[in-house]
């Protein structure tokens, strides 16, 4: 199944079951998501990600970058990170992103993909810091990408494509019943940045 607008409603919601994920589409003039998308560029400290892997630590090409209300502590593929506080570009974000969507996060991991090779395999964002059944509100900026869902017991699948300034927010089961991927394709692609907005609960 494919989705590539929100059909002139305020947002889609994606799943059929187990799950919600509202897709607002691009929420942003292009003015702005580019104006965004250069300033993150230029003013996030961005860093190589690593993961621990079989006892072996390995370093993506992939880069990120950790901020928060606070220096929270975080843990995904065995590393834990230190939260950066938030700079004004970032914060800008999380309120636009709060208005659309009606929630409130404290926290945000973004992601560098430097161009179509990079991606991210299967996961689902279930670290024990996250809020249970919190909303993850996923923001893209940059060259448009497909994102992919898969039912963790029965494989359905779903992809949708996330142009330059679109939403999409995962909220509710989704985590615990869906994986989801950003994978690598063949097609020619720019840079692109993803911001994942969550709430961490210490």
């Amino acid at each position: 199944m494919d989705l590539f607008s929100n059909n002139n409603q305020d947002f889609n919601s994606i799943l059929p079951y187990d799950g919600v994920v509202d897709y607002y589409g691009t929420i942003m003039s292009e003015f702005a998501a580019a104006s965004y998308y250069e300033a993150l560029l230029n003013d996030i400290e961005w860093k190589a990600d690593q993961a621990l892997i079989f006892g072996k630590l390995i370093t993506t090409k992939r880069a990120v970058a950790w901020y928060a209300d606070e220096p929270f502590s975080y843990t995904y593929s065995k590393i834990t990170k230190t939260a950066l506080l938030w700079n004004e570009i970032l914060l800008e974000l999380k309120h636009i992103v709060e208005s659309k969507c009606g929630e409130t996060f404290n926290s945000c991991l973004l992601n560098l993909y430097h161009n179509e090779s990079e991606g991210m395999a299967w996961h689902t964002d279930g670290e024990k810091d996250l809020k249970k059944h919190g909303a993850i509100a996923s923001l893209s900026l940059g060259a448009e990408r497909k994102f992919s869902f898969k039912h963790k017991k029965e494989g359905t699948k779903i992809d949708i494509v996330l142009p330059h300034g679109s939403l999409l927010v995962m909220k509710g089961s989704t985590q615990e019943n869906w994986l989801h991927r950003l994978p690598p394709t063949k097609i020619k692609k720019g840079p692109r940045i993803n911001l994942t907005f969550r709430t961490i609960e210490k």
